[in-house]
């Protein structure tokens, strides 16, 4: 979806056309920048931006809070449009997803009508613009869908990888970040095409042997994951890339809470319950961390899986010293029953999953404003008097 956030808000409110329109948390304290439309873009504006930097950078721009419930129901909305061609999607956020059509072109066309029929569709239904991209695996498709935006549909066929990919920048690459991005350059490498040509030992050299294998293989095209449905995942996960490094770790623990709310949902949704925490940052090095935990008993609480994520493992990891590039959590270890074992906490897990439950009805009935985590309030924005009252 093209400004997902920012395109809902000028599609429910038609006078924001044409303006600048940020949407995120409030410029007092250290709201950030959500999404932003491609007005305000124009400025210099991007997500994970400061949002007090944002309003230096575009005084005229128009601040909207977070509408996430919204954001959410107009996904399933959007969703639900993915599965009429084909069981097999595998949703990245509530923005994105990957669709395996292969199994579907004998009743629907070829992949590239079927995607004219799906972004034809969100458009008639949801007055919201999609862009698409096609290609024979999920590397390619991704940077096809970003080619063209807005409202872009680029195909990449089976005999085009190379013409379609060498001429891109280096930084098209998945993973690749600006510090990454300054690295190639120092041996000549400023395109896919002399990245794809670049002997791997002086890729090795700048990288070690894991990353340079993988840039490698995707300069070249070549991606074998296959398109994961929640139903069949062995995990569930959601992550950032920040289109600048982020420094500030208040904002990458609030990026952080809100991935967390994510992951928790989807799972709730599909009624499954993980066991293992994840927690991935890679920064502006290019260097990849990961740590894990193990919930004492498996848990869709997002109240639990948080204080996992930030009690137990960004405690041990730094923050603080070296920017970051991206960040994300997941669960693993899934499965559909709890199968736990009876302890003295018994009663604050269970009212924990009331919560949840009681929360989702809450902002199902009357909006995403109806409720907050009190956590998020320094990150995103302030009650007013009648969120207080609520």
């Amino acid at each position: 979806m093209d400004a997902f956030y920012a395109s809902v808000e000028e599609r429910d409110r038609p006078e924001l056309v044409g303006k600048p329109v940020m949407v995120g948390g409030s410029s007092e304290g250290r709201g950030v920048v959500s999404a932003a439309n491609y007005v305000a873009r124009e400025y210099g504006v991007h997500s994970a931006l400061p949002m007090a930097t944002a309003i230096r950078y575009c005084p005229r721009g128009i601040v909207l809070p977070v509408r996430m419930d919204h954001y959410a129901a107009i996904s399933r909305q959007i969703r639900k449009i993915f599965n009429r061609y084909t069981p097999l999607v595998e949703p990245l956020s509530l923005d994105e997803a990957f669709l395996d059509a292969r199994g579907s072109e004998k009743l629907f066309g070829t992949a590239a009508e079927i995607g004219r029929r799906i972004q034809q569709d969100i458009w008639d239904e949801t007055q919201l613009v999609a862009s698409i991209g096609i290609a024979p695996n999920k590397f390619l498709a991704k940077i096809a869908s970003d080619l063209d935006k807005p409202n872009g549909f680029v195909e990449v066929p089976e005999d085009g990888i190379q013409q379609f990919l060498d001429p891109l920048p280096v930084k098209r690459i998945w993973g690749v970040g600006k510090r990454a991005e300054e690295m190639l350059a120092k041996i000549g490498v400023d395109t896919v095409e002399r990245l794809r040509k670049t002997p791997l030992a002086s890729l090795r050299q700048c990288f070690g042997d894991s990353t340079a294998n993988h840039l490698h293989e995707l300069a070249c095209g070549r991606d074998s994951r296959s398109v994961v449905p929640d139903r069949e995942a062995k995990s569930i996960s959601h992550e950032t890339t920040f289109s600048v490094d982020v420094t500030d770790s208040e904002v990458l623990r609030s990026c952080l809470l809100g991935l967390t709310e994510q992951v928790a949902r989807r799972l709730r949704r599909h009624q499954l319950y993980g066991r293992t925490v994840n927690l991935k940052v890679r920064y502006n090095d290019f260097r990849t961390i990961s740590r894990a935990y193990t919930l004492p008993n498996p848990s869709h609480s997002t109240t639990e899986i948080w204080a996992a994520v930030s009690e137990q493992l960004l405690t041990r990891v730094d923050l603080q010293t070296q920017p970051v590039r991206l960040i994300g959590m997941g669960l693993s270890s899934l499965a559909k029953t709890r199968d736990w074992q009876k302890t003295l906490f018994d009663d604050r897990s269970e009212r924990d999953s009331e919560i949840d439950a009681a929360t989702d009805a809450i902002k199902e009935k009357f909006g995403g404003e109806a409720i907050h985590r009190g956590s998020t309030f320094s990150t995103q924005q302030k009650p007013s008097e009648n969120q207080k009252r609520q």
